[in-house]
C-alpha cells in the first residue's frame, strides 16, 4: 500500500491511494490539463484510477471531478450534501455513489472509511484508507478535532494531517476579519498548534509516516508546520514530510 499527492493547499487539492493495481483518488481539484500533468509526475495516467472519493464541494477540491470522471468513466463515492451542493455533477453524471459517513465500502481492494468533521460545507467527510492490514488517515478541511476524529485516526499506519496555518501569521495577516474567523473557527481550518495537539493524543505506536498537508502559502511555513508536529511526536522535524501547494507529495510505502 502506497500514497502520494498531487498537490496540497487553496489552489487544488489530490491525494492517490494505491494497493496492487487499484489506484483511488481522493479529489480532484485541478483542470484536466493540470491533472493529467500530475499524474504522470507520480507515473499514472487517468485510466489507471479506478474510483474517486470526494471529501466536500469546496472547489479547491471538486473542481476537476466531474469532467475527469466523465472522460474516463471513473466512478465517483461522495455524500449525499456534498452531491446536492454540486449540482453540475447532476448534469449528465457520471457514475455516481451515494455514501454515509458512518459506512465503509470497498473500491476493489481498497477498503475506504468515511468519518463526519466539522468544516463549513454541506456534508463533509474525510477518509481512512486500509489494505486489511494496514491503514492511512486523511484529515484537512477540519475547524477542531473532535473524539470522533481521534477514534478514526487512532493507531494508523500513516497520517495526512492538515496544518494551514499559524495562528499569529493569520493574526497578523492581511485578511478581512470575516476570512480569519473563518479560516481560524470551529468550521474552519486546522491550525498548526491545534494539530500538533490532535497528533499528541493519538496511539502514534505504529506511524511510519505524518504528512502536513494543506498548508496555507500566505499564512504558515513548512518550518513552522515540521516543527509543530514533531514537537508532539518528539522527532526530528525532518522526518515529516510536506505535501505542497506545487509539487504535492512523492510516492509514500506503508510496509
Amino acid at each position: 500500500m502506497r500514497f502520494a499527492s498531487l498537490g496540497s493547499g487553496s489552489e487544488g487539492n489530490g491525494l492517490v491511494v494505491q494497493v496492487g493495481a487499484t489506484n483511488v483518488l481522493m479529489d480532484c481539484g485541478f483542470s484536466l490539463t493540470d491533472t493529467y500533468a500530475r499524474l504522470a509526475r507520480i507515473g499514472l495516467t487517468p485510466d489507471c484510477i479506478n474510483g474517486i472519493v470526494v471529501t466536500h464541494e469546496h472547489s479547491d477540491h471538486i473542481a476537476g471531478v466531474a469532467q475527469l470522471a466523465r472522460k474516463h468513466s471513473i466512478p465517483i463515492w461522495l455524500t449525499h450534501g456534498t452531491m446536492r451542493a454540486h449540482p453540475r455533477l447532476m448534469n449528465s453524471p457520471p457514475r455516481l455513489t451515494q455514501i454515509n459517513s458512518d459506512h465503509s465500502f470497498a473500491i476493489d481492494g481498497l477498503l475506504v472509511q468515511p468519518y463526519a468533521v466539522p468544516h463549513d460545507a454541506a456534508e463533509p467527510v474525510q477518509y481512512v484508507f486500509s489494505d486489511g492490514t494496514k491503514r492511512l488517515g486523511v484529515l484537512t478541511d477540519t475547524g477542531c478535532s473532535t473524539p470522533h476524529i481521534e477514534t478514526m485516526l487512532n493507531g494508523c499506519d500513516a497520517l495526512v494531517l492538515e496544518c494551514n496555518h499559524d495562528v499569529t501569521m493569520l493574526d497578523n495577516s492581511n485578511y478581512p476579519l470575516s476570512l480569519k474567523k473563518r479560516i481560524g473557527g470551529r468550521f474552519g481550518h486546522l491550525n498548526n498548534t491545534d494539530a500538533a495537539a490532535l497528533l499528541a493524543r493519538l496511539d502514534c505506536s505504529r506511524l511510519q509516516h505524518v504528512v502536513a498537508a494543506h498548508l496555507s502559502q500566505k499564512n504558515n511555513t513548512q518550518k513552522l508546520a515540521a516543527d509543530a508536529l514533531s514537537g508532539a511526536l518528539n522527532c526530528d522535524p525532518s522526518w515529516i514530510a510536506m505535501a505542497t501547494q506545487n509539487n504535492g507529495l512523492t510516492w509514500r510505502e506503508i510496509s
